[in-house]
C-alpha cells in the first residue's frame, strides 16, 4: 500500500489530488502542525529533514513534491493523459511548469511568509521595528517580484486555459499550490480573470474534492477573491 504521510495545510495536498486523478489507492498518515506552525518531529522518523510530502511506496521512500510527481507518474500514470507527449511544446511547457513551482514561485512565497511571520516571533518591545523592517523588506523585494509573477501565471493561463497548453496535465496539480497560496499574498493592480477561473476548475474537479476529503485540514481549498 503506498503511503502518503500528510501534513495538514501544505503542499501534500497535491499529492493526493495526483493520487485521485491516477485512480491509485493509497493509505493517509496526518500530521499536525505545532504552535509555530512547524511540522511535528514524528516526521523525521520518515525522511531526515522531517517534511513533508513523503510517500512510501514498495519499500521506497521519496520525498520532494516533483520528485513525487515524477516518480508517481512514471510508476502509474504512462497513460493517464497527465503528461503530454515527449517532443511536443505541451512536453516544453509541462516540464517548465512542473520545475518552475517549486524552483522560483514558492521560494518568493515562503519569503513573504517568513518575513510577515518575523514580527510576531520577535520580543515583544522589538516588534514596531521588526514590523517596519518587515514591510519595508517585502514592499521593495518580495511584492515587486511576486506581482510579476502572478501576471505571468495570468497570462500564461489566458492562452489555453492550462498552463501545459489546451489539455489538464500534472502541471496544473503542481501549480495550484503557488497560486492558492498566492492569490492571499499577492497585490493585484487587476483581478487576475484567467486564474481565478483556474480556481474554480480545479476546485470543482472530482478528484480535487475526495483529495480533501481523505487528506482533513487544507484551507487553500476554496478561492479567496471569489
Amino acid at each position: 500500500m503506498l503511503i502518503v504521510h500528510y501534513l495538514e495545510d501544505s503542499r501534500a495536498h497535491r499529492i493526493l489530488w495526483l493520487l485521485e486523478e491516477l485512480g491509485v489507492d493509497y493509505e493517509v498518515r496526518r500530521y499536525k502542525r505545532g504552535p509555530d506552525m512547524s511540522a511535528p518531529a514524528s516526521l523525521k522518523e520518515v525522511h531526515p529533514l522531517g517534511k513533508s510530502p513523503v510517500i512510501e511506496d514498495n519499500g521506497r521512500v521519496v520525498a520532494e513534491s516533483g520528485a513525487i510527481f515524477e516518480y508517481l507518474i512514471d510508476r502509474y500514470g504512462a497513460m493517464s493523459g497527465l503528461r503530454p507527449e515527449p517532443g511536443t511544446e505541451e512536453a516544453l511547457r509541462y516540464r517548465y511548469w512542473l520545475h518552475y513551482a517549486e524552483g522560483s514561485a514558492m521560494p518568493l512565497l515562503v519569503t513573504k511568509l517568513i518575513f510577515q511571520k518575523v514580527p510576531e516571533q520577535s520580543p515583544r518591545l522589538l516588534r514596531p521595528i521588526m514590523r517596519a523592517i518587515s514591510k519595508g523588506v517585502t514592499g521593495r523585494l518580495t511584492d515587486p517580484q511576486l506581482k510579476d509573477h502572478g501576471n505571468f501565471w495570468n497570462a500564461e493561463l489566458s492562452r489555453d486555459g492550462w498552463f501545459a497548453g489546451k489539455n489538464f496535465t500534472a502541471a496544473d496539480i503542481m501549480m495550484s499550490f503557488p497560486i492558492e497560496t498566492g492569490m492571499e499574498r499577492i497585490g493585484f493592480d487587476e483581478r487576475p480573470l484567467a486564474l481565478l477561473d483556474y480556481l474554480v476548475r480545479i476546485h470543482a474537479r472530482p478528484a480535487y474534492r475526495h483529495a480533501l476529503q481523505r487528506g482533513g485540514a487544507y484551507r487553500y481549498g476554496g478561492n479567496p477573491l471569489s
